[in-house]
């Protein structure tokens, strides 16, 4: 029988502040909406998934052995640093089963490569 290997993507973007064109702050990210928002997400799918997928690398090991990949963008990584970092020691340890690999994509989850091969190029070294 082929094997199955289950492919994730995980992304999450920053939201961007009410901005007007009068306002002279080049900080255009909503900081408070980005942390609520995160935390949010990290108690209803983040730590739930994570944690079944890493129930399932720890009871299906050997030749049958549950698989998957992960695509985790920077900016989720970036905002999981700062306001949900046991989500990334959960990801580390399915990561450390053995039976998750992680895939290298841009940086941002951004579409440069439709315009820019450098730009794409670049994100996707910084991603790595």
């Amino acid at each position: 029988m082929p094997g199955i290997l289950f492919y994730f993507q995980m992304h999450q973007p920053y939201r961007i502040r009410r901005y007007s064109v009068f306002d002279s702050d080049a900080h255009y990210f909503d900081d408070a909406s980005n942390a609520e928002i995160c935390r949010k997400v990290a108690d209803k799918c983040y730590r739930p998934a994570i944690s079944m997928l890493l129930d399932m690398a720890r009871q299906h090991t050997g030749p049958h052995a549950f698989n998957c990949a992960l695509s985790i963008t920077c900016t989720l990584l970036d905002q999981l640093e700062q306001h949900a970092p046991d989500v990334l020691l959960l990801l580390r340890e399915l990561v450390n089963t053995g039976q998750c690999e992680l895939l290298g994509e841009t940086s941002h989850h951004s579409l440069a490569s439709l315009y820019n091969p450098d730009e794409f190029a670049a994100q996707v070294e910084l991603h790595s």
